[in-house]
């Protein structure tokens, strides 16, 4: 069940700073919202409300997650940056 679970296998804590290896993860994150994009496509709406994993969320919910995600995660920083003091929100 595990396979299911984490289908891209376990987190890995590690952090490795190399300068190489931050612009690799820079510019992954800027391919992201095109690649993400280019995978649903061409689904029919089926396919989009398939779980995938049982019990798990479906196609559609996990794309709405990550944009929300990532949109919370803008818009903290964007505060982090303008507030004089800024407070860590939930």
């Amino acid at each position: 069940m595990d396979a299911l679970r984490y289908p891209v296998g376990p987190y890995d804590a590690s952090w490795d700073a190399a300068e190489a290896t931050r612009r690799q993860r820079i510019a992954d994150s800027a391919e992201a919202p095109a690649r993400l994009a280019a995978a649903v496509e061409g689904p029919f709406d089926d396919q989009l409300d398939t779980p995938y994993r049982p019990g798990g969320w479906t196609v559609r919910q996990v794309v709405h997650h990550v944009s929300d995600s990532d949109m919370n995660a803008y818009i903290r920083c964007k505060l982090a940056l303008a507030e004089v003091e800024p407070t860590v929100r939930p």
